[in-house]
């Protein structure tokens, strides 16, 4: 049992450490010299969030959002990827009219 739980939270760091070199962060004066991201860099963005707050918490080079993105394709895809790594909202309703039942 102590094994098990003791490779679970080796696997979860091995796990964040590896999404933590996936955040993202370039400097507000070389933004116009990169190709702009669009739907799918919002995606992948969104659902590295939460840990890319908590590193740019420690550290000033990380940034939670790409200020070289493409507009509104990119806000659309960092939200869907928000809701998708926060839980979003429709598994609570669900839960309560299932309860009703």
């Amino acid at each position: 049992m102590f094994n098990k739980k003791l490779f679970l939270l080796i696997a979860a760091l091995v796990l964040v450490s590896l999404l933590c070199s996936c955040a993202d962060a370039i400097q507000y004066q070389y933004s116009n010299e990169i190709q702009q991201v669009g739907f799918w860099y919002g995606i992948w963005h969104g659902l590295i969030a939460p840990i890319s707050f908590i590193i740019s918490l420690f550290d000033d080079s990380v940034a939670i959002y790409a200020i070289y993105n493409n507009g509104g394709w990119y806000n659309f895809g960092y939200l869907l990827g928000l809701s998708i790594s926060l839980g979003g909202s429709g598994t609570a309703s669900c839960k309560k009219s299932w309860r009703k039942k």
